[in-house]
């Protein structure tokens, strides 16, 4: 048997060519180990869809469509690419800005792992590289 190239997931000689490919994650390849865990990962899609269909059925049409674009608005607000930003506007609209998460205690901006020049990271963000 010849393998064809492209046809395969792996290269000429039975291994996978990464140079081409790229490298394979086992974490992409894993399947949800919980029934609930598929719907856990997707909870805050599912409760805003819950949320705007709920407004639109009470307020009409105009209402979900209004916060779906001051939704929009506030997630564009950001501060410099090298300083991590709150969405403090962003999670007053939703009403989680009094709820403290897990994401609240560590999150940290002092301790990301996130560092780099912040000469670049602008440079890049406003597409000069």
């Amino acid at each position: 048997i010849v393998p064809v190239a492209g046809l395969c997931p792996q290269g000429a000689y039975g291994v996978q060519d990464s140079l081409r490919g790229g490298f394979s994650s086992v974490k992409n390849e894993l399947l949800p180990s919980h029934p609930l865990e598929l719907s856990e990962k997707n909870f805050h899609l599912n409760q805003d869809k819950m949320n705007l269909s709920t407004l639109r059925n009470i307020q009409g049409l105009h209402a979900p469509l209004k916060l779906q674009m001051e939704y929009r608005a506030a997630r564009q607000i950001q501060r410099l690419p090298f300083l991590q930003s709150s969405h403090l506007a962003l999670d007053t609209l939703r009403g989680s800005d009094d709820v403290i998460g897990f994401e609240d205690i560590l999150s940290d901006p002092a301790q990301s792992e996130m560092m780099g020049e912040p000469h670049l990271m602008v440079e890049y963000k406003l597409g000069l590289l």
